[in-house]
């Protein structure tokens, strides 16, 4: 009794060792070699039935064939299996099949009598049907499947790599996710190469069949003849019958593990769902096909001649069925009418009698949403999950990484259909008022100029929303030609969240509000107490916090660090509380963070400076008259704006930042007089830069 105890003990043993399938496959060898009795061939004979009807099982409920990668491995050792079965039971039925029927096991002579009702005749001819079945369709087909197969996902494999690149910088998705993505894409080329060179194996134990009951039905009639004096009638009746039965034993597992093949390499790779419920969406989904199909039988059931019984019957099931789907599907709603995410973006039922005489309320007054996304209704599938779209989840993402890039938790995004826009068009809103819209084509993929390309596209000309670069819609089958022409190549849900990313970067001050800040503080109050304590409402109010936190990310600088904002903020608040000083105040306590967001880690900061006559000049033009802040004559600014322009131009060709230092008191005013003009120029005060950065001039303007 302690002894079986111990065996699962032996068997995990057993399986962390890995000694688990070299033993599988040293006990096939054996198999080729040692004689078996009748009973284990039984018994292996039924094993190798029931696996490969569970092949068929898992290769028919997988969702996508990399849910089953392993089954070009388990299509080697099956075929293996098989055919050492095959040499096992030729050895049993040449050296014992003079003695009857039993010589082989009950499973061949079950197969030979009870299958082929004992006609060898009629069982050679079912073996060939089932060889030609086996071996001219389904293994061929699949083959041709899998070598397509795995030489188009190979040629994919750099696009889809761009394409995890671009989701990744976009922050649709992360680190992790992206290695996930390189990892399956590297799986699925594999995959479908295993399985090109795995169908080779199902296709040569077709031939392998064909050929080993070739020999045993010549060997068995010589052994039966000249070694057993049996007549070539009982000879033949004998070894036949149980080389077919034999023959058909091995046959029907390989059949089902060839349609098992066939089934895993026609899937869709990017398929969701098991092959049952693709057949019924996709084969019965449509009512008017139905009812067409079962007015076909219907007509032919009527007429004279025709077995009308079976063709009215499946008639009749069918239009029941069609009927009872057409009045399903006019009692959901219609895409128009439905609402993603909450949307009230569809144009209002008429109001019942009773709400009309209901007196308004404040809850009849809505509240503006902080982002919201407006959507044609073209474009509803895209964010309706239940359809297959991505954008919820991308959209997810982009402000998953815009709030951790910027430092506080970005409002969620309201999506809503509005049929006032066009069919492919969508809309990007801020509290309201309208900040990006453009048109996009779900069926099509936007091919990006990114500066430098070799060619035209034929295509849809457009401009990129979010950068406004030159772009052409293409579709999808010309992916690969706009690649090597140097496009950058996206999809229309990356391109709406790319979109949206943008806006959110460049108006994120917008969406900073006081409760928002209020957030921060009390975020700040778990690791700081004291100062947040002195800071708000002792030192200044809390709006005065909100307002220096917007004009920091007005400036592209994230409030991450909030610790640095608020001890700058109370080292400096007892002396004013005007925000424009305060924010100065904190640029230079964040100066390390906002260089190092500008130039990285580079110990040389290449600088544009102005010449001392100029800034001597715009000095003057702060201070105005009677130290009221004056304006840039319009020569003056004319002037300015094109030498900065020049030097910062200069700069981006050669692929560095552009920078200009100035005066802490001039920083402020020159960051508004090139915010819009000259977006890429960064204005930095003396005050700003790290003791520990060296400074290189490069350009001096007005000298």
């Amino acid at each position: 009794m302690a002894q079986f105890e111990q065996f699962p003990i032996n068997l995990e043993l057993l399986k962390k060792s890995g000694l688990g399938a070299p033993i599988a496959v040293l006990m096939l060898m054996a198999m080729v070699v040692i004689p078996l009795p009748p009973f284990l061939l039984d018994i292996f004979f039924i094993f190798n039935i029931a696996f490969s009807i569970l092949i068929l099982m898992v290769a028919l409920n997988a969702n996508r064939p990399m849910d089953f990668a392993v089954f070009p491995t388990i299509i080697l050792i099956a075929t293996l299996f098989r055919l050492a079965l095959n040499v096992a039971s030729t050895r049993v039925v040449l050296l014992e099949g003079h003695t009857g029927p039993d010589a082989a096991g009950q499973v061949i002579k079950s197969f030979g009598e009870f299958v082929i009702g004992g006609n060898y005749t009629v069982g050679l001819i079912v073996f060939i049907i089932l060889v030609i079945i086996n071996f001219a369709v389904v293994t061929k087909g699949s083959g041709r499947i899998s070598e397509v197969s795995a030489r188009f996902t190979l040629d994919a494999m750099p696009g889809k790599q761009m394409a995890i690149d671009a989701d990744l910088n976009a922050g649709l998705i992360d680190q992790n996710e992206a290695r996930q993505r390189r990892q399956d894409i590297s799986q699925e080329s594999g995959f479908y190469g295993s399985m090109d060179g795995a169908s080779k194996f199902v296709r040569g134990d077709a031939v392998a069949g064909i050929m080993i009951t070739v020999i045993n039905i010549i060997g068995g009639l010589i052994v039966g003849v000249f070694q057993h004096d049996m007549g070539a009638g009982e000879a033949g009746q004998v070894y036949v019958l149980l080389t077919i039965g034999d023959g058909l034993v091995a046959q029907i597992p390989g059949l089902i593990l060839s349609s098992a093949a066939g089934i895993i390499v026609t899937r869709v790779s990017d398929s969701g769902d098991s092959m049952g419920e693709q057949v019924s969406k996709q084969l019965l989904d449509n009512p008017r096909v139905v009812l067409i199909t079962a007015g076909i039988l219907l007509f032919v059931g009527i007429i004279p001649g025709m077995p009308n019984v079976p063709f009215l019957l499946f008639g009749a099931i069918l239009a029941g069925f069609g009927y009872w789907k057409l009045q399903k599907d006019q009692l959901q709603p219609e895409e128009g009418d439905e609402q993603v995410g909450g949307g009230d973006g569809a144009p209002a039922a008429l109001e019942s009698d009773e709400s009309v005489m209901k007196e308004l309320t404040w809850d009849d007054v809505p509240m503006v949403d902080s982002i919201g996304l407006e959507v044609g209704y073209r474009l509803i599938p895209m964010v309706d999950q239940a359809q297959g779209g991505e954008l919820m989840a991308r959209i997810k993402g982009v402000r998953k990484k815009t709030s951790l890039e910027l430092g506080f938790l970005v409002p969620a995004v309201h999506i809503r259909d509005n049929l006032d826009l066009p069919p492919n068009n969508y809309r990007i809103s801020l509290m309201g008022v309208t900040v990006g819209e453009a048109e996009i084509f779900p069926d099509r993929e936007m091919a990006i100029n990114p500066g430098q390309v070799y060619g035209e596209l034929d295509g849809i000309k457009t401009t990129d929303p979010a950068f406004g670069l030159e772009a052409f819609w293409i579709e999808p089958g010309k992916r690969e030609n706009a690649q090597s022409l140097g496009y950058t190549i996206v999809d229309s849900e990356t391109v709406i969240a790319t979109h949206l990313s943008q806006l959110l970067q460049t108006h994120a001050y917008e969406l900073l509000g006081h409760e928002e800040t209020q957030q921060l503080m009390d975020q700040l109050n778990k690791n700081t107490p004291k100062l947040v304590e002195d800071l708000v409402p002792k030192l200044m109010p809390l709006g005065t916090v909100v307002k220096v936190c917007q004009n920091l990310l007005s400036e592209g600088i994230p409030i991450k660090d909030m610790r640095t904002i608020a001890e700058s903020l109370a080292e400096n608040g007892h002396r004013t509380q005007d925000a424009t000083f305060l924010t100065s105040q904190v640029r230079v306590a964040l100066g390390r963070m906002i260089v190092q967001k500008i130039n990285g880690l580079e110990k040389e900061l290449e600088i544009i400076t102005l010449s001392p006559e100029l800034e001597q000049l715009l000095h003057q033009s702060v201070q105005g008259v009677d130290g009221e802040a004056g304006a840039l004559e319009p020569v003056m600014a004319e002037k300015l704006h094109k030498g900065l322009a020049e030097s910062a131009q200069g700069q981006e060709i050669v692929g560095k930042p552009a920078v200009l230092l100035t005066s802490p008191q001039l920083r402020e005013m020159m960051a508004r007089f090139v915010k819009h003009s000259i977006p890429g120029l960064s204005v930095l005060s003396y005050s700003e830069i790290p003791d520990d950065k060296q400074l290189k001039i490069i350009a001096t303007v007005g000298g």
